[in-house]
């Protein structure tokens, strides 16, 4: 049948080309650099010697992470499409990035370093735990930078975040790799073929980040109110309560106003 007979399937295709394509470039090209380099910063030398212990990795960072985009989506700033464009990106530039530095080990045998293992000292659940506090705090400061930047602050947002993400790092190193990013994870475990609880990393930097994201939005942001919370799990219009809380404005005036201008929009539109 020819695609003008599916317009369910004609208004995804749609839907995924209205995505800006270089942000999705971006997030495959960024997840290629920051897998690539943490694992390079994590590998020994090719004499074999030890790698530079955590504060290597823990310098090599970056927030291009499905933990982060899931939080995004779970604060309603970011659609479902859109976030799944985005996580497929940043996992398929995962694995190009892991696999680029396989290619280029003169040992084969240093991607075992790669890969986040559970250390046998440590249950599964103990290692989930260590990656859902490690990632929390890293996506609250994310959130936090953000909120910053929406009012406009000169404040170094971006190493508040390199920061946050070396503390985890040096908080979890030893208890459970402190991956925070399922791309980073499993990009060296298609590599190597290695998945014992491998789903550790993506329970626990998914429910970190998620409860990071989801504390500062609702609790902590400027914006941040009660209505804000049941408008998100309703999925009513975040918008309108986050701008009646930050103008001081009656609800339904604010909801008249927007009304109003969407109104205005599609005239102009017309």
């Amino acid at each position: 049948m020819g695609a003008s007979q599916h317009p369910t399937n004609q208004f995804i295709l749609d839907s995924i080309c209205q995505i800006e394509g270089p942000w999705c470039l971006e997030e495959l090209l960024g997840t290629l650099v920051l897998v690539s380099t943490v694992l390079g910063a994590s590998a020994p030398g090719p004499a074999g010697e030890a790698p530079g212990g955590p504060l290597y990795p823990a310098v090599a960072v970056g927030v291009v992470n499905p933990a982060v985009t899931l939080a995004l989506l779970a604060t309603r700033k970011v659609d479902v499409l859109r976030a799944l464009v985005y996580i497929a990106a940043q996992c398929l530039g995962a694995s190009l990035g892991a696999g680029a530095l396989y290619l280029a080990l003169p040992l084969k045998t240093s991607a075992d370093h790669f890969v986040n293992k559970v250390p046998i000292e440590l249950n599964a659940a103990q290692a989930v735990g260590i990656e859902v506090l490690c990632t929390f705090q890293m996506v609250f400061t994310v959130f936090s930078v953000e909120d910053q930047r929406r009012r406009e602050c000169t404040e170094p947002g971006n190493l508040a975040i390199g920061l946050a993400h070396t503390a985890g790092v040096l908080i979890g190193a030893r208890f459970s790799g402190a991956s925070m990013n399922p791309a980073r994870s499993l990009g060296p475990a298609i590599i190597t073929g290695f998945w014992e609880n491998h789903w550790v990393y993506w329970i626990g930097p998914v429910v970190g980040a998620v409860l990071g994201g989801m504390s500062h939005e609702f609790f902590f942001a400027r914006s941040a109110s009660r209505q804000k919370l049941v408008a998100c799990l309703t999925c009513k219009d975040i918008e309108i309560v986050e701008t009646t809380s930050m103008t001081g404005s009656s609800l339904s005036t604010v909801t008249q106003n927007a009304m109003r201008a969407k109104h205005t929009n599609k005239q102009e539109n017309n």
